[in-house]
């Protein structure tokens, strides 16, 4: 990232407070450039309801109602902390991009991008405070968190700005008058944290705390580091109200998981299908149409879009692609001639389920786009330029109950039917 103007502000803009929304967090993550993660959400921290996204799972989002807890010094003092990328959260409601750069920057295979690698490298000097320092004063990191918030939010996002700076105005003090209540002693403040398995330890990543906190031990299988976060869940949970029961219902609490993309996953499937399909019509040779069943040669007209061969194979997205063909061909080439057709049948029925399994993430992905656009949108121009006309027409004053000078009419007194 370079230290131009137009990436950093040195006064610093307001983060908007945003969702702790699957979609809302998947959108921040592909605007900051990170390629082949996704968000999606847990529904409980029991192990059927996240067992089934291992390995696939690189990082966990906790979403809960914050206050201040105490850890000693020598809870931060573990050397082996040293090597993890961790950010202080200097601006208020940033967390939710807190959290997720704290995860993605400590991620070994997953695909940056440029704006985020040479952020990496820049800061990676710098300590927890000053890396910080450096996502508060990022316009660029500001824009793509905000892009995501409701216009409402935003403007109280200002508005907040404006009051604390009021507040801090020096003021006689008024001894008649009680303590005045702030922000946090009337709304629950609710906080986004991280949580990432590195160097065989499990790590909680908050940004408001001095540095990463040791959560446990890994062992032997380093796919099940979700079984050592789970404990502390529980704990958090039941610290701040919840229970083991409610863990899927209460609505302070919620858990992201940050994911393999699950469209990339799909769609080298449906690839690697393609040319195993065109791998084996070359060794049947000439007439293999005449081979094959006729079911799946009607399935294959229906399917021309997904399953055919493209003159030019689509680039794949994982880097054991390659791998998984060259074992896929080895086994194409090992098998008996007369089960080629068995396999070509095979291989049709496992397409119309690819190809289906494809349909359903970009059908997922138009519908996150359009409520993003929803979410986004502000609607107060066009309901203000509305009203506007109601009034010119003279029609807003009787929707109200008003009488044409904008005043309640007169209430009329009631008239009792059974006195004469």
């Amino acid at each position: 990232m370079s230290n131009t103007s137009s990436d950093h502000d040195l006064i610093g803009g307001p983060f908007a407070v945003v969702e702790s929304d699957p979609d809302v967090f998947t959108s921040i993550i592909r605007g900051l450039g990170v390629q082949g993660l996704e968000i999606e959400e847990v529904y409980s921290i029991e192990p059927w309801a996240i067992d089934h996204l291992r390995p696939h799972v690189k990082g966990l989002v906790f979403c809960f109602p914050h206050q201040k807890d105490y850890h000693p010094q020598a809870d931060f003092c573990d050397p082996t902390a040293e090597s993890i990328w961790f950010a202080n959260q200097l601006s208020d409601d940033a967390c939710a991009t807190h959290a997720i750069l704290n995860i993605v920057l400590n991620v070994e295979d997953i695909q940056l991008g440029d704006t985020l690698q040479s952020f990496k490298i820049e800061t990676s000097k710098f300590d927890s405070v000053m890396k910080g320092l450096a996502i508060t004063n990022s316009s660029t990191f500001c824009q793509i968190h905000n892009s995501v918030a409701r216009p409402s939010d935003l403007q109280a996002s200002l508005s907040y700005i404006a009051t604390e700076t009021i507040k801090a105005k020096p003021k006689t003090p008024n001894k008649r008058r009680g303590k005045s209540r702030t922000k946090s002693e009337n709304l629950d403040s609710y906080h986004f944290i991280g949580y990432i398995p590195l160097n065989g330890k499990v790590w909680e990543l908050d940004g408001l705390k001095k540095g990463p906190l040791e959560v446990g031990e890994i062992g032997v299988a380093a796919d099940h580091w979700i079984d050592v976060v789970r404990p502390v869940l529980r704990v958090k949970m039941a610290r701040y109200g919840g229970t083991e029961e409610d863990s899927a219902t209460d609505i302070r609490f919620n858990l992201l998981a940050l994911v393999s993309d699950r469209y990339e996953g799909r769609s080298d499937d449906l690839e690697l299908l393609k040319r195993q399909k065109l791998s084996l019509e070359r060794r049947m040779g000439s007439g293999w149409e005449g081979k094959v069943s006729v079911d799946s040669t009607l399935a294959l007209e229906r399917l021309t879009t997904s399953i055919v061969a493209s003159p030019s194979p689509q680039k794949p997205f994982s880097a054991d692609f390659g791998a998984r063909y060259m074992e896929a061909q080895k086994r194409i080439l090992d098998m008996e001639e007369s089960a080629l057709p068995h396999a070509w049948n095979d291989i049709m029925k496992d397409g119309l389920r690819a190809r289906l399994a494809v349909q359903e993430e970009i059908d997922k992905a138009t519908r996150a786009n359009t409520e993003q656009q929803k979410r986004t949108f502000d609607y107060g121009p066009f309901i203000r330029q509305y009203l506007l006309c109601l009034k010119d027409e003279g029609l807003l004053n009787p929707l109200l109950g008003l009488d044409d000078e904008g005043k309640k009419p007169p209430k009329v007194p009631k008239v009792d039917k059974g006195v004469k």
